[in-house]
């Protein structure tokens, strides 16, 4: 029924009163991972990145059809001599002209298959985006969580340290401890005090770095969900390291972007071969023309040329040609390009297998790290409970006068020091659980 209640909560907005009365959205992690899937600029680029290459495949396909274009052309000549029987003539034409390509070596068909991996590239290269935002928010989201707990920590160490202060002067008073005890306990108030801040600082450049994240404008404010995490969920089970790194071998895209990138390199080889080949085109096209005054430019009285009414018909032509253009010698060229290709397909196999290595260290690392965090959260818990138990019997001798002021600021510094690491190691844990959710390409695990 909690876990329940908990999907309810993140699937509905929620909002909170700002200083000034206003509305302000609490985010929980799923609220800004879903944002920056629509708004991170970085990725709006990237898919028109892809939107473009998708042009460029529909591009290549046309190329295979016959092209059809159109001409025309008008002209007026003038002779001024007075020998002439007209001095102004007025010309023209009119073409339709179509041509296509029969063979170029297999380069067009190519060049659809090359456009046809590029694409799934950059849909990938999509993911591969989107993967990166979710991971630099998680990051951020849980820095923002452990800086806001940590004010909370600081908050009542400070109170407490106050507590004290009040206390030791009541002592001092009484002639119980002397000034340099009070005034010690005094200074370590002022110090707990000095900590708040730094931790409220630590809380606000990290919910700063998340706005950025989000590309939020300056001026909203920002407020996180943060619901308790319990520490089953931050001890729970993980699946073993192996299992991971072969989940993430089919989920994570950078892997199958790389192999699509020796296939698409493959087919740059082939490419490169056409030029070995002859290409062979079809042409064929139709046209006429006119001419007003079919006697300028003649002398007096010479015949005079077609009328205008059938010169349409008599200059009507049709065309049809075949081009053939064979490879001799191209300067190397050709070859060039072909060894050049075969050298792109071993550094893009090499690539690959880069790929792969890279994603086991990442894999092995957050594992580890998981690992070792849940232990130490562990380690820290029982710290931070014997710490405390120590500072309170602490506290109750110093206030019957047993213990010093020396003895029990060091105590009460001990259990600040268990109560971070605590909340560190937790954190921690949480962070690098989610990290190996996204390598197995699963959604947020927490409820956070």
């Amino acid at each position: 029924m909690r876990k329940l209640l908990w999907i309810l909560l993140l699937c509905v907005p929620v909002t909170a009163i700002g200083q000034n009365g206003d509305t302000v959205r609490v985010w929980s992690l799923k609220d800004c991972i879903d944002y920056a899937m629509e708004n991170n600029i970085q990725l709006r680029q990237s898919r028109n990145e892809y939107l473009s290459g998708m042009e460029d495949t529909r591009q290549a396909k046309a190329a295979i059809l016959p092209s059809l274009s159109a001409s025309t052309s008008q002209s007026l000549s003038n002779y001024p001599s007075n020998d002439v029987s007209d001095n102004n003539m007025y010309t023209g034409s009119y073409n339709l002209n179509a041509r296509m390509s029969l063979f170029q070596g297999g380069s067009l068909a190519t060049a659809v298959k090359q456009g046809k991996v590029q694409n799934e590239i950059d849909l990938l290269s999509i993911e591969e985006t989107a993967n990166d935002i979710r991971t630099a928010i998680i990051e951020a989201y849980m820095q923002c969580l452990y800086a806001d707990e940590s004010v909370t920590v600081a908050r009542s160490t400070a109170d407490a340290s106050k507590a004290q202060r009040d206390r030791a002067e009541e002592m001092w008073k009484a002639g119980s401890i002397s000034k340099v005890d009070f005034a010690q306990l005094e200074s370590q108030w002022m110090s707990d005090e000095y900590q708040v801040v730094s931790a409220q600082t630590s809380l606000d450049n990290y919910r700063l770095q998340l706005k950025q994240l989000l590309e939020l404008d300056i001026m909203e404010e920002m407020n996180l969900a943060g619901p308790e995490v319990s520490d089953v969920q931050v001890m729970s089970v993980l699946p073993s390291k192996t299992d991971v790194y072969a989940a993430a071998l089919s989920a994570m895209p950078e892997v199958e972007r790389g192999r699509l990138s020796v296939k698409a390199a493959e087919l740059g080889i082939k490419q490169a071969r056409s030029g070995f080949f002859p290409t062979l085109s079809l042409s064929a096209g139709v046209g006429t023309a006119f001419m007003s005054a079919t006697g300028a430019g003649t002398a007096t009285g010479s015949t005079p040329g077609y009328h205008s009414g059938n010169q349409y018909w008599n200059n009507f032509n049709e065309n049809i040609g075949l081009s053939l253009s064979i490879p001799i010698y191209s300067n190397r060229q050709t070859r060039t390009a072909v060894n050049k290709a075969r050298l792109e397909a071993e550094n893009s196999r090499l690539e690959q297998l880069n790929i792969e290595k890279q994603l086991l260290q990442e894999v092995e690392s957050a594992y580890l790290n998981a690992v070792s965090y849940q232990a130490r959260y562990t380690a820290a818990l029982k710290q931070q409970e014997y710490a405390r138990e120590s500072y309170e019997l602490t506290y109750e001798q110093f206030s019957l006068g047993v213990k010093n002021t020396v003895e029990l600021i060091t105590a009460q510094n001990e259990l600040t020091v268990a109560e971070q690491e605590a909340l560190q190691a937790k954190y921690m844990t949480l962070l690098n659980m989610e990290l190996l959710n996204i390598y197995q390409g699963k959604e947020i695990q927490g409820e956070y």
